[in-house]
């Protein structure tokens, strides 16, 4: 075979059609069969995506650049690359297609860029906003199974951001001051947990680094509709990873991270009582939010924290 044939058979294996079966041909020793159908799909999708827009080399530069900054934006304590993934969409199609049928439990929503796992679980009643500004909010709730039967013993996480829209760990002194706005609770023998805080607000998601770059360029809002973040983990039950909602807040058909199901809207009332549901005073109004977790049985993977917990 003459050289000019050679180099022509290897430019047919390298052309826009035939360099996408090669790299899939690549793949074929890969051991697990997982990883091998998942990488196949990238590639299948990446190498189309390149063809239907006649990608350019500047424009693959760009991508390429985008990504790196979007990693070097991430630190112990920030994790550019989920907030990525919501304000994209992505992560709730992952939720979506992993919680396709509830059967009557409560909906899931994204888990967020700020879980640091778990911390010691904190008394029922107790306030989690000490020393932070904000209108008082009691919260009263219960888990149960999808009969209605209380779960005790379950362990529920909740966070949520200041009257200033920032989470704790955005803050400088998270990492000598601990966490605030967040805390741990274990149900007690009617499946009941409750605690202080303060009424959540709308929040733009941070916006600058490489993310926010990209809100910008696409004209799109930064805004979170109010919200407290709740994981719930019981014994023979699915984990629940959910938000639940501020009702009448106006990002609730717009929210940034796609987030927002009706089911986890909930009435916040407003309250002038003297004394809240636990006989704590309250010198000024407050709000009540009362919302029933359902489980759904089954087994599950709790998520991993994507940033350092405070020691």
């Amino acid at each position: 075979m003459s050289i000019a044939a050679i180099d022509a058979k290897h430019a047919g294996k390298f052309d826009d059609r035939e360099l996408t079966a090669e790299v899939i041909r690549s793949f074929d020793a890969t051991p697990d069969p997982r990883l091998k159908f998942i990488l196949e799909q990238v590639v299948t999708s990446l190498h189309d995506l390149v063809r239907r827009t006649n990608l350019t080399f500047e424009e693959w530069e760009r991508a390429i650049d985008f990504l790196t900054r979007t990693g070097q934006a991430c630190t112990p304590l920030r994790q550019e690359f989920i907030l990525l993934s919501d304000v994209l969409g992505v992560s709730m199609l992952v939720d979506a297609v992993n919680h396709r049928e509830r059967e009557g439990a409560t909906q899931t929503t994204v888990l967020g860029p700020f879980y640091v796992g778990e911390h010691k679980p904190t008394p029922h009643g107790s306030d989690i906003s000490q020393g932070i500004a904000g209108e008082p909010m009691f919260v009263r709730s219960r888990v149960t199974d999808l009969a209605g039967q209380p779960l005790a013993g379950a362990e529920i996480d909740v966070w949520h951001a200041d009257d200033d829209g920032f989470y704790d760990s955005q803050k400088p002194s998270y990492g000598t001051q601990g966490p605030s706005l967040r805390a741990r609770f274990v149900t007690d023998a009617e499946g009941r947990f409750a605690f202080r805080t303060i009424l959540p607000c709308s929040y733009p998601i941070p916006t600058d680094g490489p993310v926010g770059e990209l809100i910008a360029a696409t004209k799109r809002h930064p805004m979170r509709p109010a919200h407290v973040h709740f994981l719930v983990k019981a014994q023979g039950f699915e984990p629940l990873v959910t938000h639940v909602f501020i009702e009448g807040d106006q990002y609730l058909d717009s929210d940034a991270v796609f987030g927002v199901k009706d089911e986890l809207v909930a009435r916040i009332e407003r309250h002038d009582e003297p004394l809240m549901p636990d006989g704590t005073p309250a010198s000024e109004p407050w709000h009540l939010m009362a919302y029933e977790f359902q489980m759904k049985p089954g087994a599950g993977v709790v998520p991993e924290p994507m940033m350092a917990a405070a020691e």
